[in-house]
């Protein structure tokens, strides 16, 4: 996807397609050298081996990660019965072994059924997740795993692409926080055969897909040409599930000083009754986000983005 025209001061997003065997940590630190970047995080740790949709927010456009984060995410993955590691995944050490040679197709494809909707899901020990302020991972490599409490989760979608015993392909849907590897676990426990994660790509998250991805030897190969941010999505293209609202000039410098905002201020209204919506000016420059609550006569603000 092309640039947005209409930066706030070369801020915006990124979507990167990760490649494997580096951190989501790791692609930050190279998109921020390759930009020469102020700032720069990203919504949405992938492990070292996936690959896929890595949303990077640049300058200003790190206030807007948590909008991206708490999106739904779409990944690819490919489980084998059969064997269960300590990771949940492919990186782990085998903790056991079972031949699954009796589970049937009819049997999974009734298994992945169950699996979709709410379910519970216990985050693996190691996880990023922190437990009085140290990360799970680093608790269980020293051999003091710490089990977090099961918690709520949404699958909205979960397809079977290919079975080739022992591997199951498969694509899934699904809220933010679920681990695809706790769910491949917990699939193979559901078979009595065990399983594990062996690969995982993300097509989709924040609202953006793998096509609006560019691999880092484009996004290098654009900084050999100078102009790297020529992949850049402006902030208020990049929250493109977002309603908006125009707002005049007197207007924005009302919100840039951070006087109230009246919901008759903002002509014509947002397109819903409740939540966050955008401000943009005439050039399509972000200028705030604004969260409407129901029976509220002011907007409260989310975050605002002076010139």
């Amino acid at each position: 996807m092309p640039a947005s025209g209409n930066r706030n001061e070369d801020s915006g997003v990124i979507v990167i397609d990760k490649p494997p065997d580096i951190s989501s940590a790791g692609v930050v630190r190279i998109v921020k050298r390759v930009l020469n970047a102020k700032k720069v995080g990203h919504a949405g740790t992938l492990d070292p081996f996936a690959t896929g949709v890595l949303v990077c927010c640049v300058n200003k456009a790190t206030r807007l990660a948590d909008f991206f984060l708490k999106s739904e995410k779409t990944y690819r993955a490919d489980m084998v019965l059969g064997v269960s590691t300590d990771t949940q995944d492919a990186t782990g050490t085998v903790i056991s072994k079972c031949d699954p040679g009796d589970v049937s197709v009819e049997e999974i494809r009734r298994t992945f059924k169950r699996f979709t909707g709410d379910i519970d899901q216990q985050p693996p020990t190691f996880s990023a997740l922190k437990h009085k302020g140290v990360p799970l991972y680093k608790l269980a490599r020293q051999g003091k795993p710490v089990r977090k409490p099961p918690r709520r989760v949404h699958i909205a979608r979960l397809d079977i692409l290919e079975m080739d015993l022992p591997h199951v392909c498969f694509e899934v849907t699904c809220s933010a926080g679920t681990y695809i590897r706790t769910l491949c676990a917990d699939i193979g426990f559901q078979l009595g055969c065990g399983g594990h994660l062996k690969d995982l790509r993300r097509l989709k998250s924040g609202g953006f897909t793998i096509e609006d991805a560019v691999d880092l030897a484009e996004l290098k190969a654009l900084a050999r040409t100078g102009n790297p941010a020529q992949r850049m999505i402006g902030m208020a293209d990049a929250l493109r599930d977002m309603p908006g609202c125009l707002a005049e000039p007197d207007l924005i410098k009302k919100i840039t000083s951070g006087r109230p905002i009246r919901t008759g201020d903002l002509i014509p209204p947002p397109d819903m009754p409740t939540g966050f919506f955008k401000v943009v000016d005439a050039n399509n420059r972000l200028i705030a986000v604004l969260d409407h609550k129901k029976g509220h006569l002011t907007y409260d603000y989310r975050c605002v983005f002076p010139n």
